[in-house]
This record gives structure tokens, sequence and C-alpha cells, in this order.
């Protein structure tokens, strides 16, 4: 849950990276609370699904910038999110890239989510 909570802390924070654990819990955590909320959905007996519907729009930013700063995590543009309207094959590639590792070291986007902060002080 901290990682979803963090994501939605950098709401619209498109710079950076994020780690590939970053980015599937926070998926794993939307697809339980849509469940959750396509549920109370049914509950209320509205065919529109309106709770659900709020929380989408709710979260599609986070789920935009959480997704280009894991693209940016394997060296790649945010851009490359506009793959994802091409039909199948665009989703596969998509998720191709998600899953892949990042970079190490630091990248052009900015340091490595997964390298520890130095420990000491630095002296001048």
């Amino acid at each position: 849950m901290n990682w979803y909570i963090s994501v939605l802390k950098q709401y619209a924070v498109f710079s950076g990276r994020a780690r590939r654990t970053e980015y599937w819990m926070f998926v794993l955590c939307n697809v339980i609370v849509m469940l959750l909320l396509g549920m109370v959905d049914k509950l209320i007996g509205g065919d529109k699904e309106l709770v659900s519907s709020i929380y989408s729009l709710a979260v599609l930013l986070p789920s935009l910038a959480v997704a280009a700063r894991r693209l940016h995590d394997t060296d790649r543009s945010g851009w490359w999110l506009l793959i994802g309207l091409i039909p199948v094959i665009g989703t596969l590639v998509l998720i191709y890239f998600m899953v892949c590792n990042g970079q190490q070291g630091p990248n052009r986007f900015g340091d490595d989510p997964k390298a520890a902060p130095s420990q000491g002080f630095i002296v001048s």
C-alpha cells in the first residue's frame, strides 16, 4: 500500500524514474480497488457504474505519470505511452517495456531509483 500512496503523492510528476515494483504495485492496487468499487456499484444497483468511473478519472493522471516515470527508468521517453493506442500490438509492447529491467546507474531522466543513497558526508 505504501507504493500506491507514494504514487498518489506524486500526483502529476512526470519527471524522474520509477522502479518496476512501484509501477506494478500501483497497478495491482488499482485493479483491486476497481474490483471492489465495481461490486459497490452493483450493490447500489446502478447500471452507470458511477463510483468506479469517478475513481478512474481521479487516478488517470497519477497512472500516466507513474507509467512515464517507469519508461524513463528503461531510458525511454514518456511519449512511448502513445504506442498503447495501437490495438493489441501497442499494448503488448508497452507491457514489455514495463516489465524490462531499468537502466543501471543514472540516465538522462535521473538517478537510478534502486541505487542506495550514499553513506557518509561529502568533504570539500
